[in-house]
Order: structure tokens, then sequence, then C-alpha cells
């Protein structure tokens, strides 16, 4: 019977620790899906940029820190300081610089696209799918050239935009003034472009195609010894690190000024502003939090394996499930529904279920055992969860916590 629990609470240890990974994902897209009714294809290509942040951010650790040697003649409080700024310390600072990268991209996105397309949702998945596929093109081709591009052309365009719109007749001279603003900028933008082209440092790229690794910390590696069983720091960190973003957020949206307006723009918009709640704010304020969450999930993801332009891709079904299944808006259903969907997810896909059923050594389990072990891939687990999910669904469409009170009517 040991063998059979050991290896039940190894499945649900990874099952639990990739459930944390599933609500760092799902934790923002339930934010930005919950309270502003957005649907977020971008969402993956956001925690794609936390994760080739936190590459950035390693890289620069390492040039410019120094590493952690421990000595004698320091004692306990210099080893500690020379700890924190050392290489590594890098992944707090990586979770940072991935939470404003995503933050800021997150809210250049709301006040350049979704703010123009509040109540059509069928154009905000559109526009976000599009976002989604830009930024996943961007990172296949991103190189100094084409940074200098984008931020020259948004000098122009947007700076003459401001400064044109400063006209009492502006609103006459608009159409065609934004027409010849476009031409002449996007003309300068090829021209400096094809200029600078000559210098090959300059078209060389960052990232490529290829895959990237992040080494996690050296203190990161190896794991806890419980029992027989070795639980794996990193893992545990990412644990940790979905409980305070919890702990964060709850704290937020409950104590905090800005909290409380989200939930009263959630709860009645028109009502919000006329008490004098500036609603369009608290819109691009939700945004850039659920796109720095992202960040946070890109930036753990790099702790369980390398990462490529695709990684979005691997995370957005999955973090629909949770929201669906949990009850949209409901941050209670979110938790419940990531460590469910995760555990499931992977005691199916890793045979865990099939093993300790073959361990039962009953002949009448025989048929079971031949079900779960058909399933035993990471493919085919999705696809069963899958099909228990729209079972589900047909008995609890709102999910497992929906929605109670005045917010369902409205």
């Amino acid at each position: 019977m040991q063998p059979i629990l050991q290896g039940l609470f190894d499945g649900i240890f990874n099952g639990v620790s990739i459930g944390s990974v599933l609500l760092l994902a799902a934790l923002g897209l339930a934010i930005v899906f919950g309270l502003m009714g957005v649907i977020n294809l971008a969402h993956g290509e956001l925690m794609m940029l936390g994760a080739y942040t936190t590459f950035v951010v390693q890289n620069v650790a390492k040039a410019w820190l120094p590493a952690y040697k421990p000595s004698a003649e320091a004692g306990a409080i210099g080893n500690a300081l020379k700890f924190l700024i050392s290489q590594e310390m890098y992944i707090f600072y990586a979770l940072i610089a991935a939470f404003i990268v995503t933050a800021l991209v997150g809210l250049a996105l709301e006040r350049g696209v979704i703010r123009f397309l509040y109540g059509r949702p069928l154009e905000t998945l559109l526009a976000t799918w599009g976002v989604s596929l830009i930024l996943r093109q961007f990172v296949r081709s991103a190189n100094t050239l084409l940074t200098i591009a984008i931020a020259l052309f948004c000098l122009l365009f947007l700076g003459g935009w401001w400064l044109l719109s400063r006209r009492l007749d502006w609103e006459r001279i608009r159409g065609w003034a934004l027409t010849i603003l476009f031409v002449l900028s996007m003309g300068i933008v090829i021209t400096a472009g094809l200029l600078m082209a000559r210098m090959p440092k300059l078209t060389q790229l960052w990232f490529g195609t290829r895959n990237i690794d992040v080494t996690a910390p050296a203190w990161l590696r190896g794991g806890m010894p419980v029992g027989t069983l070795q639980l794996p720091y990193a893992r545990l960190f990412i644990m940790a690190l979905t409980v305070l973003c919890l702990v964060g957020i709850y704290t937020f949206l409950q104590r905090s000024t800005w909290g409380l307006k989200i939930r009263a723009v959630t709860q009645n918009r028109n009502m919000s502003a006329c008490l004098g709640i500036p609603t369009s704010v608290v819109d691009a304020l939700t945004f850039a939090l659920g796109s720095g969450l992202a960040g946070i999930a890109g930036c753990a993801v790099t702790l369980l394996g390398s990462v490529g332009p695709n990684l979005g891709a691997n995370y957005i079904v999955d973090a629909f499930m949770v929201v669906v299944v949990g009850g949209v808006g409901k941050m209670i259903g979110t938790v419940v529904a990531s460590l469910m969907i995760g555990t499931v997810t992977y005691l199916i896909g890793s045979g865990t279920i099939a093993l300790i059923l073959t361990n039962l050594q009953v002949a009448a389990l025989q048929p079971l055992v031949d079900f779960f072990t058909f399933f035993a891939t990471t493919s085919m687990a999705k696809v069963m969860v899958f099909a228990l999910i729209i079972a589900f669904l047909q008995f609890r469409p709102a999910g497992l916590f929906p929605q109670k009170g005045r917010t369902v009517d409205a």
C-alpha cells in the first residue's frame, strides 16, 4: 500500500504545482474577463513577454551583478547583503521587471485598441487575437533596427497627432491630416530603416524562433526530502508565489481605494460614473493589472522549462477553462478550478491513476486500467479533461461559483 500512497502523493503534489501555474495564468485573465467582460486572446502572449523579460534580466544580472561568494570575514549580515545584490537574486528582479513590462504593454493595448471596442465582444476577440499574432511575430523578428523603427514611427505619428490636435479647427481637418501624417511618418521610418540596415549589428535578431532556457538560481535547484520523495524547490517557490499573488490581489481589491472603484465599476458602470469615479482610468488600471499578472506567470513558467514564441498558446486555452469552470468574476472559483484541472490533468496524463489501479492487482479493475492507460499522455489527458468540463457545464453552466444577486441581472 505504501508505494501506492507515495505515488498518489507525488502525483497530487505535481498536479497542485501545475494548478498553481494555471492559477497564475488565469488570475489576470479572470480579472480582465470577469471585471471588464473583455476576452483577451493576447493574454498568453503577455505571459510570453514576461518569460522573455526574465531571460533578459537573467543575462543582465550575469553581466553586471557579482556571483555570491560567502566569506567568514563578512559575517552573517555581510553575507546576507552580498546575497541580496548577487546573481542569485535575479529571479526577484525579473518578477518586478516582468510585471512592469507586461503591465505597460497591457496599458498600451487597452488605450490603443480595447477601449474603442467595449461592448463589442466579437470585435474585441478578433482584435486581441490579431495582437497576439503581432506579439508572437515581434519576438521572432525583434532586433535593434525594428525597435528603433517602431519607436520612431510612434514618436512622429503620435507626436504629430498631439500637436495637430491642439489646433482649433482640428475636427474639420482631422481626416486628411491623420492620413498625411501617417504617410509622412511611414516614409521617414522606411527611409531611415533602409539607411540603418547597412549596419549588421542593428539587424541581428535578439531571440529568433528558437526556444530559450532560463537557469534557475542555485537555491531553487534540487528538492526538499519528504520521506522517500523529493519536492522540487522550484515548484514550491511557484506555489508560494501564487499564494502571495492571491493575497496581494485580494487585499488590493478589498482594501484599497482603487480596488473599491474597480468593484464599483464592475457592479454598475453608469452609477459609478455619476458618482465621479473615472471609469476609463479604472478600465486602464484593471487591464494593466491583469496584464502584469500574466507577466509574473510567464516568469514563473521559466522555472519549469524552456520557453519560446508559442508559449502563450500552450496556456491560454487552459486558463480560459479555469475561468469558465470556476465562474466568471469569482476569485475563489478560479482558485478551486485551477487546482482541480491541474491535478486531474497531471494524474491522468502522467499515468498515475493507471499505475495505482494496476498496483491494486484487482482483476475486475482491468477495464479501468486499460481506459486510463489509453489517456496517459499529455494531449490525451487534456482531451479527457476537456470532455469532463463540457459535461460539467451541462449541469452548471455558470461554473462552480456563479454570480449571485443584482450582478446577474445587470
